[in-house]
């Protein structure tokens, strides 16, 4: 049988289609803030599923079948930069809805932080994500990046450092 599972390719596939419908939403999430663009998010989710497929009979049988596929996504995304010779130039995000007057201050701050940390380079922004807005341990970042815990720390010191300068210099309060 193909995919070393034991399970009839029916029933894997079924599987498969339930993981992925319960967990699309939080990839795209998790891509989207690796990538900062909503096409390059969802290829790259979908890039991740399809490698992930091949082996299902054995990654669903894990107790975590959804690290695995983040890890697949974050090693795609690496791959992704090293090939990538131009520098991308993103732009700010319009509002989030529902917020008024009273909230404008709270969403130039976030604005200015999320245009901060997208101007990262992708592995302290891929650290970042996977840190504070996947609310992962250093453990956790270090094994799905496959690196030491102290390549994480530094690149939170340093991330941290450039997003005070970077705020300061752009005048933001509380920064």
């Amino acid at each position: 049988m193909r995919g070393g599972g034991s399970a009839p390719k029916a029933v894997q596939e079924d599987s498969f289609r339930e993981f992925v419908e319960a967990s699309w939403h939080r990839l795209l999430r998790t891509a989207y803030l690796l990538t900062g663009d909503h096409g390059a998010a969802e290829d790259l989710v979908q890039t991740a599923l399809m490698r992930s497929y091949k082996h299902w009979g054995r990654i669903e049988r894990d107790d975590a079948p959804e690290v695995y596929v983040r890890r697949v996504m974050v090693n795609a995304n690496i791959t992704a930069w090293r090939r990538r010779r131009v520098v991308e130039h993103f732009v700010a995000e319009p509002p989030e809805r529902g917020g008024g007057p009273d909230h404008q201050e709270a969403h130039a701050l976030r604005d200015e932080l999320w245009r901060t940390v997208r101007a990262m380079p992708p592995r302290m922004r891929t650290v970042f994500v996977l840190r504070y807005f996947e609310d992962m341990s250093e453990a956790e970042v270090a094994a799905v990046m496959g690196c030491a815990v102290g390549s994480v720390k530094s690149q939170i010191s340093r991330g941290l450092a450039k997003l005070r300068t970077e705020l300061r210099v752009e005048g933001v309060r509380g920064a």
